[in-house]
């Protein structure tokens, strides 16, 4: 039913404690096998992929060759398994490879499918991260992105029955403890829990799928488990069945050939349990590999009451907004901490003067971004004609603040400062936002976009008050010396 194709290495199979720095597979790897539900042969390549690029599932199959990102709002579909989709082109039963890629601690990898479905393989994960394994690790430049969780977070689908809740770790490692209740004689009540990521791989993957007896009749006739067999699930029997009654299963399946065996209540063909508790522990498996389309690393604890594929990707949802939510909130800045350049230090780097010294403090700076101060009072003059009765600050004026916040940087990084001037060259997408009024400090946050070469500074700057964005712009100026500038004429001095 399935074939690994790569070359498997006989070393144990040992997880480094978490990196701080991205890492992808060391060379593609290769797997065959058929998808549970459509039946049909897959074959399966995990590439390499580089910085940032997570996760990512190419059907190379179809003429666009469509390439379908792991992310919780492609999502169209969980029953019996999560199915992605992007332009019309669909991936099913994602969340074993997904799984296994997240417990492998692989930041990025490309799944390249020549059909529909992820293969089953044997029913969990095991298969693809002895696969990952076998080739080895390549450790990235970037670092790793994680979501850490500051916050409880909770979800709760009433009709279903589904409780999760999120809380955050002391130890910001990453814990899942998951609960199964199935009013079943075989199954009834079950828990499982990893402690941190690290323990997936012995613990978890190994973990394979499970079904009723009793769903394999509706499954069959709503199209599904067209690849399922002994081999790759366990089938569960929470009540008596007659020889006749089974036949008609195995024939409904078209498996009227196989051989099984029935005693009561149980596993069918008395298959042996790796774990007392596997079906909870599959069901954990499944809850990491839908929460790998996030994203991101997650540190916290989420403590799950009869999850599946559904709430489980609603919780991703969920988490996937804390990090849009993190990405949009103005940064906290401390206005009280001692300035990195003062009034004075900055008069000896800028050669603007009263009433165009828009800058009063620098708090911070770092290799590739800058944080300056403008208090904003009534004794500006340019409030005496913009306007009478309503000042308000020019938005031209931010924006020469904003530059010489930039300007402060791009005169850091040569020696001898005041023999230089900055000179603009563009501004692009420049948006104000709200009024700034007297009584408002501006805080800039430029960052650069690029390297500086050959003198030319490419910055995207935010001006806040109160934590709230007022005005944005792209700024490109040009860092000469004075007896340079003395000669230009088609540049601004800023």
């Amino acid at each position: 039913m399935h074939q690994i194709i790569a070359q498997k290495s006989h070393e144990s199979l040992k997880f480094a404690a978490m990196s701080s720095k991205q890492r992808t597979l060391k060379a593609p790897v290769h797997l065959q096998g058929v998808g549970l539900h459509t039946g049909a042969m897959v074959n399966m390549t995990i590439l390499p992929a580089p910085e940032n690029h997570g996760y990512a599932f190419q059907r190379i199959d179809l003429e666009a060759q469509t390439i379908i990102k792991a992310d919780p709002d492609l999502v169209v579909g969980t029953q019996r398994g999560t199915t992605l989709e992007w332009q019309g082109a669909r991936v099913h039963t994602t969340e074993h490879i997904l799984a296994a890629l997240y417990g492998s601690k692989v930041d990025n990898a490309l799944i390249q499918i020549d059909g529909p479905e992820i293969p089953i393989m044997d029913g969990s994960a095991w298969l693809f991260v002895e696969a990952i394994q076998s080739v080895g690790f390549e450790e990235q430049n970037a670092d790793r992105l994680y979501l850490t969780l500051k916050e409880n977070l909770t979800y709760e689908d009433a009709d279903r029955q589904i409780e999760m809740l999120a809380v955050p770790t002391t130890g910001g490692e990453f814990r899942l403890t998951v609960m199964v209740d199935y009013n079943s004689p075989v199954l009834g009540t079950q828990h499982a829990h990893m402690y941190q990521l690290d323990h997936f791989v012995e613990e978890i993957s190994r973990c394979r799928t499970f079904v009723f007896l009793r769903e394999l009749e509706i499954l069959a006739k709503n199209g599904l488990i067209k690849g399922g067999s002994l081999d790759n699930a366990i089938v569960m029997v929470d009540q008596q069945y007659s020889e006749a009654q089974i036949k008609d299963i195995l024939k409904l399946l078209g498996k009227e050939d196989l051989e099984v065996q029935v005693e009561g209540i149980g596993v069918l063909n008395t298959v042996k349990l790796q774990f007392e508790n596997e079906p909870a522990r599959h069901k954990l498996l499944d809850i990491v590999g839908d929460l790998a389309l996030v994203g991101r690393f997650v540190r916290g604890h989420i403590l799950a009451a009869r999850p599946g594929h559904y709430g489980n990707v609603q919780f991703a949802k969920l988490l996937k907004g804390l990090i849009k939510a993190e990405k949009d909130a103005a940064p906290v800045f401390d206005l009280y901490k001692k300035p990195l350049y003062d009034i004075n230090d900055i008069s000896k780097m800028l050669p603007h003067r009263y009433p165009f010294l828009l800058v009063d403090k620098i708090l911070e700076m770092d290799a590739t971004s800058i944080t300056g101060i403008k208090n904003v009072t009534m004794n500006e003059p340019f409030f005496q004609g913009h306007f009478p009765g309503n000042p308000v600050m020019p938005g031209v004026l931010q924006v020469e603040a904003m530059a010489q916040v930039g300007g402060i940087y791009a005169l850091s990084q040569v020696p001898d400062p005041e023999l230089y001037s900055t000179y603009f060259m563009k501004i692009d997408g420049v948006k104000f936002k709200q009024k700034v009024l007297p009584g408002d400090t501006l805080v800039f946050r430029l960052t650069l976009e690029s390297p500086i070469r050959r003198g030319l500074v490419n910055m995207r700057g935010v001006a806040y008050v109160n934590g709230k964005e007022v005005c944005e712009a792209l700024m490109l100026a040009q860092v000469v010396k004075d007896k340079v500038a003395a000669t230009t004429t088609e540049t601004e001095k800023v």
